[in-house]
């Protein structure tokens, strides 16, 4: 890897203030059928677009400065609604403006409201049907004040050098309601893609998009907020997604795509019932980001065999297990046999194999840190968890191919690798009792690193401060717990999640985990939302609620948490070099792990459904409704009232409530699965 890589020419200084991707306070509702994505802005930063709007085509990914509506002058003022009586011009303007999901709907809508003079407006945005490239803006004008008014409703679109303003008259007798629609399509007609603004009838949802929101998963808790994060991470992951799978890894930020993002991302969109999008992914991956070795891409290349992460190996095959255990899809195996088997064998090869332990090694840990940064020859805890995890998927995807002696073959390998790197001996991953991150291969654990002297790294980050620059602890650390390949209740996982604590607030106040030890951090000191949650479900899973609970809060406090949209960390950067902090999709994946995976414990596998809901402390009730292969499961969770027996109520049957849970048949086809659980109180 290259450390240009890491280099970016963007720089938000230059031009407007709309360029910035962190703009103080802002908030970025996503919106998107796979043929159009786009963001309303809201912003009550000076100089900023008080409400805007982003349009990007998904199947091109640049930095927000490249949005279709985006005027290298101007910003996004063009497309912000005005209103004209005569002189006057009213419009949005700083804190004023009031926008949140409006969940009654039949498909995702952003209700962006304000006022101003004898004007009261609301603005509602959405994407009408799945089959155009289209997004519709109805907007409706309230005149507060009594006697006639004529007024007229104005607002904009960047196409190529000069803006268009279209304008649609209103008139008032009184006190009445006015409506407005306005529909942006984006056309592909030449080199580069454009906006058409046009004046619209009336909103119509189309039955095919009513019906593939309707068959989505849904969540109504006892609180508010957990309600918001699951519709938002709904939505925005499939905002993030362009119909033929492709995904930026971080929007507006890194403008390319890595498949352990990706494969995740197509598991939570499986889990959250969006099937098509999650098939386009993995689809995608198996056919243009497998090589015919089996080699993985990251930011949208290959690797040499030093810098590879072969970890995304394990990911694409347990996301693609998982996919099919929701979906009942088997034709992706078919299809893509020969690359399956190939991503599966890749990381058993010699070159990869530590001699003396049959670990995994190479010179790339997790967080894409290489021999620049000080990372040495080793065996890293997350290649070994994702490789291990991944075979043991394959295994069983094997013997759904009829292939038994691939199965026993990876069944085995993941085994070997899980038994090793668990274990007593010398090599082992485990030390004082919890989980380290990473040991060379002459058996000593990597405790720091000092990076090369001639690296061109941005020399403010901390990695290039005095002192010892540690590697430990790290929240890669939390995934093997999270994911039970340990026992959470063990004590292994206690000593690790305690030893994570010093991750949290480390060079900021406020809350939130950075992703490892700060001293090691060759960007800039700040907590990380998905690293956060990954520490967030591996406590979960150790029955630690009021760790998962101060990270749920912490989400719930920073910007962006109103539209449910996250930047991928939070804190000062050098910009450039480094690019502007983008929105990070995995974020919206992590959400949805803990609230299918853990909360509601919907576990389904090849031929029965295991559920093992618990409520997080302080959560009277749930209830959600998942669609799972050709049918659907209806859950309600709550607490066992006053002297009633705790347990599980299945199609008018009792079954005495158990801490593993309880496995069931899956729903077959076009059949509701009616479960309530009742858990000790």
């Amino acid at each position: 890897m290259e450390v240009k890589e890491h280099f970016y020419a963007d720089d938000p200084s230059k031009g407007p203030a709309d360029a910035r991707t962190t703009l103080p306070g802002v908030e970025y509702f996503f919106l998107g059928n796979g043929l159009i994505q786009a963001a309303v802005q809201v912003c009550g930063a000076p100089g900023a677009t008080a409400a805007g709007l982003l349009i990007m085509d998904p199947e091109r990914l640049g930095p927000k400065r490249r949005a279709l509506t985006f005027d290298p002058v101007s910003g996004i003022v063009p497309t912000q609604i005005s209103i004209v009586e005569g002189r006057n011009v009213y419009r949005p303007a700083g804190k004023s403006v009031r926008a949140q999901w409006a969940l009654e709907g039949l498909v995702p809508r952003v209700d962006v409201a304000w006022r101003d003079g004898p004007f009261q407006v609301s603005e509602l945005f959405c994407c009408p049907d799945r089959k155009t490239p289209r997004l519709i803006r109805q907007v409706t004008v309230t005149h507060l004040e009594p006697g006639e008014c004529r007024a007229r409703v104005r607002t904009g679109v960047r196409t190529g050098v000069r803006g268009r303003v279209l304008e649609k008259s209103l008139r008032f007798q009184g006190r009445e309601k006015r409506t407005a629609v306005f529909e942006y399509r984006i056309l592909h007609a030449g080199s580069k893609p454009t906006v058409r603004l046009s004046l619209g009838a009336s909103l119509e949802i189309d039955p095919d998009e009513a019906t593939y929101w309707a068959e989505t998963a849904s969540w109504h808790a006892s609180e508010l907020l957990l309600d918001r994060f699951f519709s938002a991470a709904k939505f925005g992951l499939r905002a993030a997604v362009a119909s033929s799978g492709k995904l930026d890894g971080g929007i507006w930020q890194y403008n390319l795509e890595w498949v352990r993002d990706q494969a995740f991302i197509a598991m939570a969109l499986a889990m959250s019932g969006q099937f098509g999008p999650a098939r386009a992914i993995l689809d995608r991956l198996l056919d243009r980001f497998v090589s015919k070795e089996g080699a993985t891409m990251d930011s949208s290349r290959l690797r040499s065999w030093e810098e590879s992460e072969f970890d995304q190996n394990g990911v694409l095959l347990f996301a693609l297990e998982n996919y099919i255990n929701w979906t009942g899809d088997m034709s992706l195996l078919p299809r893509h046999r020969a690359k399956i088997i190939k991503a599966a064998d890749f990381p058993l090869r010699k070159v990869f194999r530590h001699p003396g332990s049959g670990l995994l090694s190479n010179r790339r840990e997790f967080w894409e840190r290489h021999s620049a940064h000080g990372i040495r020859d080793g065996m890293e805890l997350a290649h070994q968890l994702f490789v291990s995890m991944g075979l043991d998927s394959a295994a069983r995807l094997a013997r759904r191919m009829g292939d038994a002696r691939k199965a026993r073959a990876w069944r085995n390998a993941s085994a070997r690798l899980k038994k090793t790197a668990l274990g007593r001996g010398r090599f082992s991953l485990v030390e004082n009792g919890r989980l380290i991150k990473r040991r060379g291969t002459d058996g000593r654990v990597q405790a720091e690193v000092r990076p090369l002297p001639d690296s061109l790294l941005p020399v403010q980050a901390p990695l290039f401060e005095k002192g010892r620059h540690l590697l430990n602890p790290d929240t890669s650390a939390a995934l093997p717990i999270a994911w039970e390949f340990v026992e959470p209740a063990g004590r292994i996982a206690r000593r690790t999640l305690a030893s994570l604590e010093l991750l949290w607030d480390q060079r900021w106040t406020g809350g939130g985990y950075g992703r490892y030890h700060v001293t090691s951090e060759p960007d800039s000191p700040g907590p990380w939302p998905f690293a956060s949650l990954f520490v967030a479900r591996a406590n979960f899973e150790a029955g630690n609620d009021r760790k998962v609970r101060r990270v749920l809060e912490w989400l719930g406090r920073l910007p962006g948490s109103g539209s449910g949209t996250w930047f991928e960390f939070y804190g000062p950067r050098p910009v450039p070099p480094y690019p502007q902090v983008g929105i990070v999709p995995w974020v919206w994946a992590e959400i949805l792990f803990l609230f299918i995976h853990h909360i509601l414990g919907v576990r389904p596998s090849e031929k029965s459904l295991r559920l093992r809901p618990r409520l997080l402390r302080g959560l009277k009730s749930i209830e959600a409704s998942v669609r799972l292969r050709g049918g659907r499961l209806e859950m309600t969770v709550r607490k066992a009232r006053r002297r009633e027996k705790p347990g599980y109520r299945i199609e008018g049957r009792f079954h005495p409530y158990r801490k593993a849970g309880i496995e069931i048949p899956l729903p077959a086809d076009s059949q509701i699965a009616k479960v309530e659980a009742i858990l000790p109180s």
